[in-house]
């Protein structure tokens, strides 16, 4: 899926993913259906399995991105490397490295460090993110080549996971509102 779309402001790619599917999961992650990304994101939301991916480099800092404009929730916030929903029944670290090469351009090995739940309108679009988040870390060196896909990343930047964790506490609203939960997770594992 490439290309950009002039209709409304937002990308043809960003579009053709809010029709992809996305596993609806129960409380406790476990599979229950399925919907499209734009239908399991209407209010009130319905709870999906997605993915949060940190990668870090041999200094410990991490990798951030600044989720592109066109973005149809929390555009323009700080977020974590990469982030995404597999589809029904597609294995996550499979559907994360994907993730990773389509958004940067990048290939990592990826485990697993933890999963939680959480959900956040956005305030400008009223859509809901309701996600069972499975929260995976990788390496990557700082220097690394990053081609960051335009339809979905504004900035990219390596900040230090202390500096982070108080900026995010300090003023939320220029973040993602996941990014917490995926940091604690990370620092927890």
């Amino acid at each position: 899926m490439s290309g950009v779309g002039a209709t409304s402001g937002i990308s043809g790619t960003v579009r053709s993913r809010e029709q992809l599917p996305v596993e609806l999961v129960d409380p406790e992650g476990r599979a229950c259906g399925t919907a499209t990304v734009q239908e399991a994101h209407r209010p009130p939301g319905r709870l999906h399995r997605a993915f949060s991916i940190i990668l870090l480099d041999p200094d410990g800092r991490i990798l951030l991105q600044r989720r592109a404009a066109t973005k149809t929730r929390f555009p323009g916030r700080w977020a974590n490397t990469c982030c995404g929903h597999p589809g029904p029944g597609e294995p996550v670290v499979e559907a994360a490295r994907r993730r990773l090469r389509e958004e940067l351009g990048v290939e990592a090995a990826l485990a697993e460090v933890g999963r939680y739940s959480y959900q956040a309108e956005d305030p400008a679009s009223g859509l809901v993110e309701c996600e069972f988040d499975h929260v995976l870390r990788g390496a990557l060196a700082a220097d690394a080549p990053l081609h960051p896909d335009p339809a979905e990343i504004d900035e990219v930047r390596w900040a230090e996971l202390d500096a982070v964790r108080r900026a995010v506490r300090a003023a939320p609203h220029a973040y993602a509102p996941w990014l917490a939960g995926v940091l604690a997770t990370l620092v927890d594992a």
